[in-house]
């Protein structure tokens, strides 16, 4: 049964029925499958998890170690779908203890992870059509409680959510540890030594780099305390700035040999201001184009970032010979060592 408006108005806002459809959350089989590139192209050009590479001693020991951490990867992206099937389940499903669908709504409201939740916010029951009952249609949950939830409503103690809160906690501050470390890093070698101060001390470009960390980090902070957009959009966000500028300046710097510097720095530039306009655009009720949408955008930004990258490096010099031979060393399977024990 459908719920109408009025009897939706009264859920709190973030909370979503157990029984949204996938079509509702994607809208069509593009909006997923532009959502699912965006996703694979970011994560590889998250700088942070590119410069965990520079540790394999070889060519071949890289391409070894990318092997075992997709497969890891795909283990723990494949298991979040699994987890959600399984939560929806036990709620739903009435021949198994911790069903609730079918139960009175006097009941449910009883149940003490209930309470705890719903004093939260994320959960909540409403009796729309008057029987008594709980249906489908009358119970709602916060999609980031689904995880801290489901060990208790299965019985399990409390703190197992704790642990799994304190996991994602960690999680979490370490990929922002990684992301800031790689941005100040990123600007106090490529940026101040390399362009302003190529004389710089050791010692002053750690200090560049400290005061670079702490800038990062605050304005990091402070646009996420605008609250601009939720945590998960966020991270999407993340990936498709990632993959706006930085995508096809990586695959085309490995794979093409005509590929220069002028063309990668006018690609990232130029992808990543593409990427951003969309975005703004879309946010300030720009209609948008190609069914690309406001998590999406870095499709715009890596096709504008494609060109620019070809264009300018066509117009410019080649890269040297040096250059290419260490590209070409870069292809051979079985490359060898450039790091050995003494690093």
């Amino acid at each position: 049964m459908k719920n109408s408006a009025a009897d939706l108005a009264t859920v709190p806002k973030g909370l979503a029925g157990i029984t949204k459809a996938h079509s509702s959350v994607n809208g069509t089989n593009w909006g997923f499958i532009s959502l699912a590139i965006c996703m694979m192209a970011g994560t590889a050009s998250l700088p942070h998890v590119m410069m965990r590479y520079f540790t394999t001693p070889s060519v071949k020991s890289a391409r070894r170690s990318v092997a075992w951490s997709l497969l890891f990867i795909f283990i723990l992206y494949s298991t979040a779908p699994m987890l959600a099937t399984l939560s929806k389940l036990s709620l739903i499903d009435p021949t198994l203890s911790t069903g609730i669908i079918g139960k009175s709504i006097a009941e449910v409201q009883a149940i003490d992870w209930y309470q705890n939740w719903n004093q939260a916010n994320l959960m909540f029951v409403s009796d729309f059509n008057g029987n008594g009952t709980l249906e489908l249609n009358e119970f709602f949950m916060g999609g980031k409680a689904v995880v801290l939830a489901t060990p208790e409503i299965a019985g399990l103690p409390y703190v197992i959510s704790g642990l799994v809160a304190a996991g994602g906690m960690a999680a979490a501050m370490s990929t922002a540890d990684g992301l800031i470390l790689a941005i100040a890093n990123a600007l106090s070698h490529d940026l101040y030594y390399k362009i302003i101060d190529p004389k710089a001390e050791a010692a002053k470009r750690l200090i560049v780099a400290r005061v670079l960390l702490v800038i990062i980090g605050f304005a990091g902070a402070t646009i996420a305390a605008m609250g601009i957009q939720g945590i998960l959009g966020s991270v999407i966000w993340a990936f498709d700035f990632a993959m706006s500028g930085l995508f096809f300046p990586l695959v085309l710097g490995v794979w093409w040999k005509r590929a220069n510097g002028p063309g990668a720095v006018a690609g990232m530039l130029l992808g990543l201001a593409a990427g951003t306009w969309y975005l703004v655009w879309v946010r300030t009720g720009g209609a948008g184009f190609w069914g690309i949408t406001q998590l999406t955008f870095g499709i715009v930004g890596s096709l504008v970032s494609l060109v620019s990258m070809v264009v300018v490096s066509l117009l410019t010099a080649a890269p040297d010979r040096a250059t290419q031979d260490m590209i070409d060393e870069l292809r051979v399977p079985s490359g060898k060592t450039i790091l050995g024990k003494q690093h």
